[in-house]
């Protein structure tokens, strides 16, 4: 097998894959916008917020096998810094993020030819002319969707809209336009395998998507965690800890732990937030004015933020898996989620969490309180979460990639 790879952006799985691959000898290119050499001189060149964001765009590949097209996503960043929103505008602008995936993808089509790559493992949004030309060519095409499935998005999202109309402005991925969910669709059929991060994606596809397809649920892997700096023990709280983390959206199901609260008001349970608003604070304080706000921080930051909490609560509606379920199981926190977050598989019920609903506040309350009433049990789950949550690792989810592309 000879892999290419094509990803604008970058992130914590795309380089678990490449890193897995190079060592198996079986990467032959990576295609990505950004991608991040040390020593460059036109690196000081660059302002400072820009140069921040080069250096997140690091692979642990070698450089002779990375192909860069970087114009369009540099101007995308520095049109971000500047203000320039009419450049960024949502598919309409010339450096939308829209654009930045489409462009790629062209130039990872135009770079296809008769060679020795036997498959192409392309991400949502940027498969579609790669898909098709390697069709052309014979080339086994691997899709990741990392999210569910867009029809199924819109339904569960439009039905939140109505059942808590004051949130729908936080109910942001209706807005694609008709074009943009046909190339989604598109990618799907030409896809002959797809790989997903949790059964609740893998349920989202429709049967006549899946038919014919080989498809797999890879799980992220666990971020790792310094132990020398993570040994000691959660401090003493008289109080349960409760944590909500991320955009603070009803998709994340926020208006849902903000009603549950209002109805509790106990002096042994406390909220913290941490996130990027979507509306005014004093719409959030509306609904329920005794929370701790914590704004966005560096990662190290937040880990230490989670060893001060007990339970992460993630009421999400719509998801992929989200990766900060196994970030707070590494930190000794118990779970309190829907199987819509994507981490059905992290709870192992009264041990290392509770699933609860989507859409059901009372049943939040109800646990909240089982939690707050059974502090030792909670620290407990909270430590079983640490020891299951590190079942699962960055090669694991590689090498079932791998796995399935080689079959």
């Amino acid at each position: 097998m000879k892999l290419l790879v094509s990803h604008p952006t970058g992130n914590t799985f795309v380089r678990a894959l490449l890193e897995y691959a190079n060592k198996k000898d079986v990467l032959e290119s990576f295609h990505t916008t950004i991608a991040y050499r040390d020593g460059n001189w036109t690196n000081r060149l660059m302002p400072q917020g820009v140069r921040n964001q080069y250096e997140r765009r690091a692979y642990p590949i070698p450089d002779e096998i990375i192909h860069r097209h970087s114009f369009r996503e540099t101007i995308r960043l520095v049109a971000a810094k500047v203000g320039l929103a009419n450049l960024t505008e949502h598919e309409k602008g010339w450096a939308s993020l829209d654009e930045v995936y489409r462009e790629l993808d062209r130039k990872t089509a135009q770079s296809l030819t008769p060679s020795d790559i036997t498959h192409v493992h392309c991400y949502e949004d940027g498969a579609l002319d790669t898909f098709r030309q390697a069709g052309l060519l014979g080339i086994r095409r691997s899709y990741e969707l990392p999210i569910a499935y867009w029809k199924k998005m819109r339904e569960l999202l439009e039905m939140e809209a109505e059942r808590l109309p004051q949130w729908a402005p936080t109910l942001i991925a209706t807005e694609d336009s008709t074009e943009k969910l046909a190339r989604k669709d598109e990618e799907l059929a030409l896809a002959d395998s797809i790989a997903v991060p949790s059964q609740f994606v893998l349920d989202s596809l429709p049967e006549f998507i899946r038919k014919d397809k080989t498809c797999i649920v890879a799980p992220f892997g666990t971020p790792l965690v310094d132990t020398e700096k993570n040994k000691e023990s959660k401090p003493y709280s008289k109080k349960t800890r409760f944590l909500f983390a991320g955009s603070m959206g009803q998709r994340k199901g926020l208006g849902d732990v903000l009603n549950a609260f209002s109805e509790i008001r106990r002096n042994d349970v406390e909220l913290v937030i941490l996130g990027q608003p979507m509306m005014e604070m004093e719409f959030y304080r509306k609904e329920f004015d005794d929370f701790i706000y914590e704004a966005p921080r560096p990662h190290a930051d937040v880990l230490k933020l989670m060893r001060s909490c007990h339970v992460l609560i993630l009421p999400s509606i719509a998801e992929g898996r989200a990766l900060v379920q196994q970030e707070a199981m590494s930190q000794e926190m118990a779970l309190l989620v829907t199987p819509n977050a994507g981490g059905e598989d992290l709870v192992i019920e009264g041990e290392t969490g509770v699933l609860v609903p989507p859409g059901n506040p009372e049943a939040l309350v109800t646990e909240i309180l089982n939690f707050a009433d059974h502090p030792q049990k909670t620290i407990s789950m909270g430590e079983n979460a640490k020891r299951h949550a590190s079942n699962y690792t960055w090669k694991a989810y590689a090498a079932e990639l791998l796995s399935t592309l080689a079959t």
